[in-house]
């Protein structure tokens, strides 16, 4: 019989986060912003279990079996011995020991000269320095491996090869080499077809989509895992079976295909258990407590995550469930609960062996723990917490500095670090943890870890300003901003590159670092004469949060193309028009104004975001109800005197007759039109219009241009949709635009389909698309659409609907019957993102429901001042809402205040 070898099959489809260079940090960066970290290094799984590969002779078999299934071929000297104690090692998650016996089973097969078993030794024991975070005694062992296997010329077992190609692709990947990566597992897949591997072939194709996706290309990546899936759909269960689907659902999860992802990962359950495979029956149980965590669906995330204990036999698998169960009892203040896992958590932490997996583990649970004697729960449960102190989380963290340091891990430690100086800066021992922070920047800055460097830059800011250095802090945040701005440029640069996960932690990892750079940096001129240059420098980074949050929303890098800035438009071409720019902060709204030809000018009103927040909410609430119109104006009243009583006399003198807001937080909820100056509303004396940012997308007028639309609506809600009132006034709605001199083409009910508004939209050259039909604005993109007779159209599929025409793109889109979603503060995202997509330079949309009546009246003024030829769209919106205003009927703001015009208001 001839000798075997066994080498640890590599196949896996997600990765830790551990990316350290080059095309990497398109996408790390969202992982590491938007998810604790304790949800995202539980997202590794390896296919399969170490595998047994046929020496010489075998190359056109199927050789690769799980080496516990073939013990009769195992070989029986005492360097094979030491693979089976190896591959025991390894699986059970000793890495160290592993490593410890694969090298006695190297030195072994180097002194007898065996230099393909030697090869394969060496690929496995490269396998579990990886899993130590080794990278450079890694490298060694696979180069070595390598160089050995491609000594053997035409004698080369090209299986052995393969595998080990396998290895070192998934090295290259968590280097951050994913082009290379790629790369290697293509040429693997190459070998496995001359073998007529049908399973190494499958194998390579689900490891190519991982570099895919690690380059953030998530569409290829889904692609090429759906052409895995179906081939294998006729063909019996597999672990490649499962695996694929359930690197397929993980995908369409960053995505935020939640309900396909759902599907795919229950279809990679069933099959884990048909197989009776306890390591995927836990890897799909994780996956499907992250979509339920996803869908907010809190009691189903947690039941998957237990059932992930119970029936995962990896400890790190069991661990990351449970720190996931922690995280979500501590989100919801369940204290008996926590009391009840802690121990559980702590004991599953203190059982994992040594690797970079178990130095996250304890740097977050350190990180739990200190929520939890933060006062988040301790109140409610002092009897069981009292055993805890901050001491303990510091001697976990010293505990993981230590490990990661006896890795040689410097990433690893970076974090480490990072977390302990957070302790120390919560219990205001600055020197501590300026020192610690300093630390652990130097290494994330030398491991090429951009993710961990801003987070550090930015404790570093927040340790200064701590201490007065304000200077000194205003850099450190101008570091974390400008290492947050470097990857999003990254993602600019290829626009088919897709921003990952979930959107809540958004607000608490990236939010925060441009709030507080502005909140410093307008601190920091209290008492001084007017900087311009910090004028200029805080609402550019305002801009750029406001694009971050985009981004954020459809996954992507979304505002491209040539743009101009809106400065320049006040300034040359269109000088009766001033641009305020609120900022709110925690002690004080802060607003800079722009009024042609002059430099920004700034004022504050001292009141803290809470205050401010509460009236804005209370605000909105009632401008919806027409019988509210006393309230309304009380309370726009007082935001109208934050906003502008400062600037009244200089607009007055200025000529200025269009007002420009870039809005921040709840201010983005209100229309500006509402604001009441106690006699009359803004709406009486200025034309108002919005925009997302300083720049404007190449910005032109309408004036003098034939005007051609295309109008689509429905008068009945689509089946499934019966929340969804009738507009039964659409068809008067079309007829005052047509009454107006524009040239329209009209798609009404059955007629509306997306097919057919896409095919009409690249058929011809309309400049208005006029879109009366329901739609909601979320600041969930899934929950962000508009109906039309088949069901929902997605903002998402705005771009490709609006932009087939090529040679130019919609001047106007108007939605004349949409909503933002009740009870969503950050709605008019949706709404902002909405705009964008559609790749409109203006776009008229309604922030609330309106009698549809009053709507069509606002529609034919609209136009009708449109066509007149002599206003810009600001100024046909003005007067059309001053038309509804002077109605018996619809005087009330909830009638004619909903409307806002997004965008170029020329």
């Amino acid at each position: 019989m001839a000798k075997t070898t066994r080498i640890f099959s590599t196949n896996f489809v997600k990765i830790k986060k551990q990316k350290q260079s080059g095309r990497w940090q398109k996408t790390r960066l969202a992982h590491f912003l938007r998810l604790p970290l304790y949800f995202l290094i539980g997202l590794l799984c390896i296919l399969g279990s170490p595998v047994l590969a046929k020496v010489p002779g075998t190359i056109n078999s199927s050789s690769e079996l799980p080496i516990n299934s073939v013990t009769s071929l195992a070989v029986t000297s005492d360097p094979a011995s030491l693979l089976q104690q190896g591959k025991v090692l390894y699986d059970s998650g000793k890495f160290a020991k592993a490593v410890e016996v694969l090298q006695e089973a190297v030195q072994t097969y180097r002194q007898q000269g065996e230099s393909l078993r030697l090869a394969a030794t060496l690929s496995n024991l490269s396998l579990a320095y990886q899993q130590l975070g080794a990278w450079n005694q890694a490298q060694q062992a696979i180069t070595e491996s390598l160089n050995l296997l491609n000594e053997q010329g035409e004698n080369q077992n090209l299986q052995i090869f393969a595998q080990s190609l396998d290895i070192q692709g998934r090295l290259q990947l968590t280097m951050g080499q994913a082009d290379k990566a790629l790369a290697t597992w293509q040429q693997t897949e190459e070998i496995y077809r001359q073998a007529d591997n049908k399973s190494g072939v499958v194998r390579s194709q689900i490891n190519q989509a991982q570099a895919w996706r690690s380059q953030g290309f998530y569409p290829r990546a889904v692609k090429t895992l759906e052409q895995v899936s179906q081939t294998l759909k006729s063909q019996p269960d597999s672990i490649e079976k499962t695996v694929s689907l359930r690197s397929l659902g993980d995908t369409l999860l960053v995505l935020g295909d939640l309900e396909k992802s759902r599907q795919a990962l229950e279809e990679s359950l069933i099959i884990a258990r048909n197989l009776q495979s306890n390591a995927d029956i836990g890897a799909s149980l994780f996956s499907l407590g992250n979509n339920a965590r996803k869908r907010e669906d809190i009691p189903k995330a947690i039941a998957y995550y237990q059932q992930t204990v119970a029936a995962s036999p990896s400890p790190l698998i069991k661990a990351q469930a449970q720190l996931n169960h922690l995280s979500l009892l501590i989100e919801d203040k369940r204290a008996a609960e926590v009391q009840t896992i802690l121990p559980l958590v702590e004991s599953q932490i203190e059982q994992l062996p040594l690797s970079r997996a178990s130095v996250y583990a304890q740097v977050n649970f350190s990180e739990s723990l200190a929520k939890v004697k933060s006062g988040i729960l301790q109140a409610s449960s002092q009897n069981y917490y009292s055993g805890f102190s901050t001491k303990d989380s510091a001697v976990l963290l010293a505990n993981a500095i230590k490990e990661s340091q006896s890795l040689g891990d410097k990433r690893a430690e970076a974090y480490a670090l990072k977390s302990l100086g957070g302790l120390y800066e919560e219990t205001k021992q600055w020197k501590e943890a300026q020192q610690l922070t300093r630390q652990g920047l130097a290494l994330a800055q030398s491991s090429n870890a951009p993710e961990i460097t801003y987070s550090l830059e930015w404790q570093l800011g927040r340790l200064l300003w701590a201490q007065k250095d304000i200077n000194g802090a205003i850099a450190a945040y101008d570091s974390a901003v400008g290492t947050l701005e470097s990857l999003r440029r990254d993602l600019v640069a290829n626009k088919d590159v897709v921003n990952q996960d979930v959107q809540f932690n958004f607000r608490d990892s990236v939010e925060p670092v441009y709030r507080e750079s502005v909140e410093l940096l307008l601190k920091s001129q209290e008492g001084k004469p007017p900087d311009e240059k910090i004028l200029e420098k805080a609402r550019e980074r305002i801009e750029a949060l406001q694009l971050a949050e985009l981004d954020d929303f459809f996954r992507e890098a979304c505002l491209q193309g040539q743009r101009v800035a809106l400065d320049q438009v006040v300034d040359k071409d269109n000088p009766t028009a001033a641009i305020f720019y609120p900022i709110i902060l925690p002690d004080e709204l802060q607003v800079i104004v722009k009024i042609p030809k002059q430099p920004l000018q700034s004022y504050s009103n001292k009141i803290s975001q809470a205050n401010v927040d509460k009236l804005l909410v209370e605000l909105r609430k009632n401008l919806v109800n027409p019988t509210a119109t006393k309230v309304v104006q009380t309370q726009a009243h007082q935001v109208y005197d934050w906003l502008l009583k400062p600037m009244e006399s200089q607009l007055q003198k200025s000529g200025v007759n269009t007002l420009v807001f870039v809005l921040d937080g709840q201010l983005r909820n209100l229309p500006m039109a509402a604001l009441y100056d106690g006699k009359q509303y803004l709406v009486e004396k200025y034309a108002v219009a919005l925009s997302l940012g300083l720049q404007l997308l190449d910005p032109k007028p309408l004036v003098q241009q034939q005007l051609r639309a295309l109008t689509a609506g429905l008068t009945q809600p689509p089946p499934g949709f019966s929340e969804f009132a009738p507009l039964l006034a659409i068809k008067s709605e079309f007829e005052g635009i047509t009454k107006a001199g524009v040239s329209t083409t009209s798609l009404l009910d059955g007629d509306f389909k997306k097919k057919n508004l896409e095919s009409e939209i690249g058929d011809t050259s309309f400049n208005i698309v006029h879109l009366a039909t329901h739609g909601q604005f979320s600041s969930r993109l899934e929950d962000t659409f508009i109906l039309d007779f088949d069901g929902q159209i997605n903002v998402k599929d705005f771009d490709t609907l609006f932009r087939s025409q090529g040679k130019s793109i919609v001047e106007l889109l108007v939605l004349s019957a949409c909503q933002t979603a009740t009870g969503d503060s950050r709605a008019t995202l949706g709404l902002a993102g909405a705009a964008v997509r559609a790749g409109a330079r203006s776009t008229i949309a309604s922030l609330w429901q309106i009698d549809d009546q009053s709507t069509a009246m606002f529609v034919s003024a609209f136009y009708r001042e449109l066509k007149s030829g002599k206003t810009t769209k600001a100024e046909a919106i003005h007067r059309a809402q001053l038309e509804l205003l002077k109605h018996p009927n619809y005087k009330a703001p909830s009638f004619w205040s909903a409307y806002v015009l997004i965008g170029n208001w020329l």
